[in-house]
Formats: C-alpha cells, sequence, structure tokens
C-alpha cells in the first residue's frame, strides 16, 4: 500500500515512520510514503495562506497549492474512484475507527492521499474538487492534520498482512484480558 501526504510540515513524520513496526514495514516495501508539499508550487514573495475570505480570524491554506501538490501524485491509470481513497482530516469528518481501516484494508486500495491541513483549515474547494472524505480522530481540535495522518498510516498498516509478523498479534483480535504483566510471574 502507498501513502501519500500532502503536509506543509513533512519533517513532522521523519522520526516516527523511521522507528518500529512501520519503520521495519517500509524498508521491507509493505508500505510505501511519499509527501508532496504545497510549499514547493508557492511563488516567491507569495504565502501558503491567505486570510478568509469574508473576514474572520487566523489564515486559510490556499486551494491552488495543495490541488498542484496532488497533481504530482503518480497514481496507476484508471484506478482514481476504484483503488484510491483520498481523506482530508477535519475535526467535523467522520470519526476513525478500526473497522474503517479494516475496510480500506480489505477493499484492497493501492494507494492512500492523505491530506493535512493548517491553521483555520484548507479552503473547501480542495474537498468539493478531489471528492475526498472528511475524516476526524477525535472529538477534538489538532494544530494540523499530520497527527491524525500518523494515526490512519499506523492503523492501517497493522492491518496489511505480514507488518505485525502474526495476525494475532492484532490486539483488537486477541482474546485476553487488557492487563499485561512481564516475567517472572510474581
Amino acid at each position: 500500500m502507498r501513502f501519500h501526504i500532502i503536509t506543509i510540515f513533512p519533517e513532522i513524520f521523519d522520526s516516527y515512520l523511521k522507528e518500529s513496526i512501520l519503520g521495519r514495514a517500509i524498508k521491507e516495501k509493505k508500505i510505501q510514503i511519499k509527501f508532496y508539499n504545497p510549499i514547493d508550487f508557492c511563488e516567491p514573495k507569495r504565502r501558503v495562506d491567505d486570510r478568509p475570505y469574508g473576514g474572520g480570524p487566523g489564515m486559510v491554506l490556499r486551494p491552488e497549492l495543495f490541488l498542484k501538490a496532488f497533481s504530482k501524485i503518480k497514481l496507476p491509470r484508471g484506478t482514481l474512484s476504484k483503488r484510491v481513497k483520498i481523506i482530508l482530516f477535519s475535526p467535523s469528518g467522520k470519526k476513525f475507527e478500526t473497522n474503517y481501516a479494516k475496510k480500506l484494508v480489505k477493499q484492497k486500495y493501492t494507494d492512500i492521499v492523505l491530506i493535512s491541513g493548517r491553521y483555520e483549515g484548507i479552503d473547501a474547494r480542495v474537498q468539493k474538487i478531489l471528492k475526498a472524505e472528511e475524516i476526524s480522530i477525535g472529538d477534538y481540535v489538532l494544530t494540523g492534520g499530520e497527527l491524525p495522518a500518523m494515526v490512519l498510516i499506523d492503523s492501517i498498516s497493522r492491518q496489511i498482512p505480514g507488518v505485525l509478523g502474526k495476525y494475532e498479534s492484532l490486539e483488537e483480535e486477541r482474546v485476553s484480558s487488557s492487563e499485561v504483566y512481564t516475567r517472572p510471574e510474581v
């Protein structure tokens, strides 16, 4: 499975993706991760964000930069609707659960595009043009979409056969107590 992450802060992912199970899954090519930074498409002396139309606090990320970043993603021909899932993180989106991660793997998506916003958010035209599904990881607001992207990558990757080593390693499939101990017994 390939994860494509559109973010203005790709460095946030560095240590998380290099360690432990995800780091091993990347090395073993069970998952691939690519980054696309909208700032790379910014004209000199222009900003990645702008004031909200109609007023209000904060800044809104400009749509054309995110759409240009999306256009650089190399997706297999003819798969945009069948094997590609586009997700935009939003506090008002559908709540993410493990069953959603299982469904994405079971439906054999080859590419998942994760769009991470910041500030007041991404101009709504991005979601509408790309027909992205809005997802939330909980009933709270975060500074940006990078943490939710890491949560989805982690949760989805665990469902891919071979990433954890054994099927029984999936906590939600275990028949045991939530309490765990090391040895010795006493």
